[in-house]
């Protein structure tokens, strides 16, 4: 049984390993970093919220794992990366017009 899962994790973990699965893991971890920045920003103020660098975190990370994604043709990640980046931009497109709005914002 263990001999089944230590092959299966060397396949998935080594053989694998390339530039590309390197990639991946930097563009996982740039995209969970918005969720470490969000979570800090929220414990400081005592309540949820939802800071800017949230969204640069979102679409470095979201770029990263759309062009890993496209190399490794997996078309649910594409679709799901590609959806969420144009949801990414359109907020700090939302907050760059409220800021020009209202300059105290």
């Amino acid at each position: 049984m263990f001999s089944g899962l230590y092959g299966w994790l060397y396949d998935v973990f080594v053989a694998q390993w390339d530039f590309w699965v390197l990639w991946g893991f930097v563009a996982q971890f740039m995209f969970m970093m918005r969720f470490m920045i969000q979570w800090i920003a929220s414990e400081r103020v005592g309540r949820s919220i939802v800071p800017v660098a949230f969204w640069f975190f979102s679409i470095g990370g979201g770029s990263l794992l759309l062009t890993y994604a496209i190399v490794k043709k997996d078309p649910v990640f594409i679709a799901g990366q590609g959806l969420g980046l144009i949801i990414y931009f359109r907020n700090l497109w939302l907050i760059y017009k409220e800021k020009r709005k209202d300059p105290n914002f």
